[in-house]
């Protein structure tokens, strides 16, 4: 079993790039994780933001097996807290044995195509980020739920 990020386009930013680099690094003590980059959409800036979305979602469904449990980080999606999100983790996801797979989409969110394909939707708040910063909360609260699972004090409540 595998935890992978998929996410559109490069972070364009270092202090993002260092913050997801010492996560990614801390999350190799508890699973097998990688983040993978599906390239921005060319000429993007000459688009519709639903043809934008519709050509993202193309490039989206080919970087996913059949097999992988799909959740999309999503702003309509479920909201849980730290430990709910470990309970997740810990009852649902790990043991299934799939390799499980977080999308975070581009600025104008997914296209029908793959929310019809997604096993799951979370939200990690009800305020709107960049995505680029998505990224680095995201990874941050997958080390902080690894953490709580095994008991360890990084995680105060």
């Amino acid at each position: 079993m595998k935890i992978e990020l998929k996410v559109i386009g490069k972070t364009a930013f270092d202090y993002l790039k260092d913050g997801i680099a010492i996560y990614e690094k801390r999350l190799k003590k508890y699973c097998a994780f990688s983040m993978s980059i599906i390239p921005d959409i060319k000429n993007a800036k000459n688009l519709s933001k639903k043809l934008i979305k519709s050509k993202e979602g193309e490039l989206i469904l080919k970087k996913i097996t059949k097999t992988d449990f799909l959740i999309l980080l999503d702003d309509k999606g479920k909201e849980m807290t730290s430990l709910q999100f470990s309970e997740l983790l810990e009852q649902r996801l790990l043991p299934s044995g799939k390799n499980i797979v977080f999308l975070i989409g581009g600025a104008y969110g997914f296209s029908e195509e793959v929310y019809k394909r997604a096993n799951m939707k979370i939200s990690l708040s009800k305020l709107t980020f960049s995505h680029q910063m998505v990224r680095l909360f995201f990874i941050e609260q997958l080390y902080r739920a690894f953490t709580i699972l095994n008991n360890e004090p990084y995680h105060h409540e």
